[in-house]
């Protein structure tokens, strides 16, 4: 079995609330937060503002070329707000936050020129530990040596309401039935994918937070977390 690695992954589907709870964790620890989705977002603004159709022939080609001029950065946001994104040296936080943006990244995430580009990426920023990583394959895929692994989960209906406030926040209004459609819909797309299909890690600790406070969340994970490296 190879060395474990001191790298947090938290896994999960769409409006679970990964990202809130990813920040806090860090912050905690100390340590570095990766947000992975914002990562499969700036992609797929990228692939949107090319015109690039996936399904067409030569895609393949196309997708290979953009990636490898892609020029993404992420920053840490203010207290309690996203992870700033930057396409091409440009702001693209807003841009990338929207529904149908996480439609978007959901199909280039399918991609494999895409999540071996990306892969690649995370794992360089892992190389040191002492990161939390959250997304949808960080336990299974790129971090399968992590040394604590969490699959975080709610129903589609709490999901939806906590993005739909989330949104309003964020002075977008987006009707209830949409972002449940949609969350939805990206669910089924990203559980019955082929490449890197979303489901926990074998050894990963499944929570349901449906119930359960932001604060709950992340006091049982520092205690799971704690245990295991005492």
């Amino acid at each position: 079995m190879a060395e474990q690695k001191n790298i947090i992954t938290i896994d999960g589907p769409s409006g679970a609330g990964k990202s809130t709870i990813s920040k806090l964790l860090a912050a905690r620890l100390h340590y570095t937060y990766l947000d992975t989705g914002a990562m499969y977002r700036v992609v797929g603004l990228q692939v949107e503002r090319a015109g690039l159709d996936l399904e067409a022939e030569g895609a393949r080609e196309d997708l290979v070329q953009l990636l490898a001029g892609l020029d993404m950065t992420l920053a840490p946001g203010e207290e309690g707000k996203e992870t700033r994104a930057f396409l091409n040296g440009e702001d693209v936080s807003d841009a990338i936050r929207t529904p149908e943006m996480a439609m978007v990244a959901s199909r280039v995430s399918a991609q494999a020129e895409v999540r071996k580009k990306l892969t690649e990426m995370q794992r360089t920023i892992g190389k040191n530990g002492e990161i939390v990583a959250e997304g949808r394959d960080m336990g299974t895929i790129v971090f399968p040596d992590a040394m604590h692994k969490f699959f975080l989960d709610a129903s589609p209906e709490e999901r939806a309401q906590r993005r739909q406030k989330q949104l309003a926040e964020n002075g977008q209004k987006v009707e209830f039935q949409e972002i449940l459609a949609q969350i939805q819909k990206r669910d089924r797309a990203d559980s019955g994918r082929s490449l890197a299909p979303l489901q926990p890690a074998e050894d990963a600790v499944i929570i349901d937070s449906s119930e359960m406070s932001i604060d709950e969340v992340v006091s049982f994970m520092l205690a799971a977390v704690n245990k295991k490296q005492q």
